[in-house]
């Protein structure tokens, strides 16, 4: 058979069902033959092929998605796609077309073929593999670089075939589709019996879930996890584990984190920090002060996080997070209710929307209507809380989640522009739920072409979008920083956004805009809990205040200092602060 035919064969034997793409000349043979297999979606802009994809793969149960792009400029706009999987350790499958083999410059000049440009080269440092495939390869390798064998974290794979190899007819066994899941490496018993004892033995014992803890372990553990006497926290890759409402669920500690969660968190004398890298963001800048008198374990897929030297761990155990926190649990945990009482206290004494924030008459205050926004949303809603920005921290802050309700984001590359993208791939691996998507006015105009991709395929989606005219956290910086000298990030400095009621018109996609009160509004019940599109916008003031945050100075030398978790600007009163933070 035609090698493209055969390629659509294993996808689906990999457990492929749909594919997002851009068409393009050269990947010509790709596209008939995965049009014939596969569910196959366009969209207007590659890099929404990949956002979509990703985040379809990470909200689909049992299915998976590819992005499937044409040479050169093809392969240039969906690298920023890559760019945000490689850094979220999430799965993502690109195949690009080429052009044909007699054409390819192979180093040698700068171009030879139409279109051509190395894309092997270009998303090398940005994927767990990227191969050139310029002879027809067997089931058994392409399974090899699809599953990234001998790569335990997961990450894009970027597979290029020249348009000549699609066409080729071959003749290959069927394929052996026995194991295809990685063997990922277990952490031994031993150790896993000295974290209990450690966790038995310590006063204030935490346990700060990252993303690599998947959403169908935490499902399996949810009774156990429960159970435990003992703050439990999760990063914002992990906000679904647990619902809000669960007795020893203390929130999301961050940079931009809940003040209690931070308080929670460095007031531990041991933190046990499942599949988190314990990045810079979660840590804080200040790493140096991260768990200031506690001892902390750190259980990841990557030797290199266990060894990168911030934040200090004391002790790290390489292997897989999932099959950790199973063997932990069936391990006996001592009663820590005392702590956990404290813990709760701080919880309860500060609430998650403070009273520092200004919102000029007017408008919607972000922090009330991601407040009213939890309130109607459904235990199986998937929300999409786009990737940067006011919109996005304010969610993350604030949003509090529910039962068997999923959240995705993508925060590591935190670009603008994922969240209308990101929301298309999950309501399409979803298609028996509401998706809903908050994304800032800038960040949704970034891609805002994909409108029209949701609109055709008659997608379950509403989507908010602050309407602050520009972008608020570049607003933010620069009032901060340079004394409100505002240059190009807003309407006034020259930013050109759309009039929303307009734009959607043009699509036929029904949009109101909301008051203060809108969870009351019939119309708004209506649009929101009827099937199909529909976009609110929410009126937000351009001089909004974001705190609590973590904040930095510039000093003398130019360099920035920041505080610690701990402390969260603005500052507590001093009587409040010394009764919640009673261990700092």
């Amino acid at each position: 058979m035609k090698y493209s035919d055969q390629i659509a064969d294993w996808l689906i034997q990999l457990g492929y069902t749909h594919c997002f793409y851009v068409g393009g000349g050269n990947i010509m043979h790709l596209i008939e033959s995965l049009s014939k297999k596969l569910t196959c979606v366009p969209v207007i802009n590659e890099v929404a092929a990949g956002i979509a994809a990703e985040y379809f793969n990470e909200t689909s149960i049992g299915t998976k998605a590819l992005a499937m792009v044409t040479a050169g400029p093809g392969l240039t706009n969906i690298v920023t796609a890559i760019a945000g999987a490689y850094l979220e350790s999430r799965e993502l499958l690109v195949i690009g077309g080429q052009v044909k083999t007699a054409d390819l410059a192979r180093g040698v000049l700068r171009q030879r073929g139409i279109q051509e440009i190395d894309g092997v080269s270009i998303v090398q440092p940005i994927t767990v593999k990227s191969v050139l495939v310029d002879e027809p390869i067997s089931f058994d390798a392409f399974k090899s670089i699809v599953l990234h064998d001998g790569v335990y974290r997961p990450g894009p794979v970027f597979i290029e075939i020249p348009i000549d190899i699609q066409a080729r007819v071959v003749d290959f066994p069927g394929p052996n589709i026995n194991s295809l899941e990685a063997k990922l490496p277990k952490i031994s018993l031993d150790d896993i019996a000295g974290v209990a004892n450690k966790i038995n033995h310590a006063k204030r014992p935490a346990i700060l879930l990252g993303g690599g803890i998947n959403r169908g372990t935490a499902k399996h553990l949810k009774d156990k996890l429960s159970q435990l006497s003992i703050p439990i926290l999760t990063t914002w890759n992990a906000a679904d584990r647990i619902p809000f409402d669960q007795h020893n669920y203390m929130g999301r500690p961050n940079t931009w984190g809940q003040r209690s969660a931070n308080l929670v968190m460095q007031q531990a004398d041991l933190l046990i920090a499942v599949g988190t890298r314990l990045g810079m963001q979660q840590t804080g800048f200040n790493w140096q002060n991260f768990i200031p008198n506690g001892y902390v374990i750190q259980i990841d897929i990557d030797k290199a996080e266990l060894e990168k030297g911030h934040p200090k761990i004391d002790l790290g155990l390489f292997g897989d997070a999932n099959t950790f926190l199973e063997d932990l649990l069936d391990q006996k945990i001592d009663d820590h209710s005392e702590w956990l009482t404290y813990a709760r206290g701080i919880r309860n004494a500060i609430p998650l929307v403070e009273d520092v924030n200004k919102t000029a008459s007017g408008f919607l205050s972000p922090y009330h209507f991601a407040q009213m926004l939890s309130s109607v949303c459904s235990e199986t809603d998937v929300v999409i809380p786009c990737s940067s920005g006011g919109a996005f921290t304010i969610m993350m802050q604030t949003f509090e989640q529910k039962g068997d309700q999923k959240i995705v984001t993508n925060k590591g590359l935190a670009s603008m522009g994922y969240g209308l993208s990101g929301a298309i791939g999950a309501a399409i691996a979803n298609p028996n739920a509401r998706t809903v998507l908050v994304e800032g006015d800038g960040g949704f105009s970034q891609n805002l072409q994909e409108i029209g991709t949701a609109a055709i395929n008659k997608l379950n989606l509403k989507m908010f979008i602050f309407d602050d005219s520009g972008y608020a956290s570049i607003r933010a910086t620069q009032r901060n920083y340079f004394g409100g000298s505002y240059v190009g990030c807003d309407r006034s400095t020259g930013l050109g956004l759309p009039n929303w009621e307009k734009l959607f018109a043009a699509w036929d996609v029904p949009v109101i805009r909301l008051d203060k009160d809108f969870t009351e509004d019939a119309k708004f019940r209506t649009m929101f809990e009827s099937d199909g599109l529909a976009a609110f916008i929410v009126p937000v003031d351009p001089e909004q205040t974001y705190f609590p945050k973590i904040t930095s100075r510039i000093t003398e030398n130019g360099s920035m200092e920041s505080n610690p978790l701990h402390k969260m600007t603005p500052d507590l009163s001093e009587e409040q602060y010394l009764k919640v933070s009673k261990y700092l």
